[in-house]
């Protein structure tokens, strides 16, 4: 009896429905909170870094603004950012400056 692996089509089709059944969860829990449970719930978390909670601040690097979190050097974009990052013709060449201009100092 032979064992036949699922195609990677197969595999796509279940990845892309998971990810639908995710988001129609989250559409639906968004439109269960009332207004002032999201305005409590924006306001505890705005500008928050979602790995350590410390205060994000906005930089910007070759007309693209990223959220920096220096206390645990993370950094963070939105949707439309990244799109437009990946979108520009040198869209490599502005994502390494950004990430040179994040690296460490070197220590002496």
């Amino acid at each position: 009896m032979t064992i036949s692996r699922p195609s990677s089509n197969e595999d796509d089709y279940f990845a892309r429905e998971d990810a639908e059944k995710k988001r129609k969860l989250a559409v639906e829990h968004h439109s269960a909170l009332d207004t002032a449970e999201r305005e409590r719930l924006r306001a505890l978390h705005h500008q928050r870094c979602p790995r350590c909670g410390m205060e994000l601040h906005t930089v910007k690097r070759s007309n693209v603004a990223v959220e920096r979190c220096f206390n645990c050097q993370g950094m963070f974009l939105d949707e439309a950012t990244l799109a437009k990052i990946v979108s520009e013709p040198k869209s490599g060449a502005v994502m390494s400056a950004i990430l040179n201009w994040f690296k460490p100092a070197a220590r002496s």
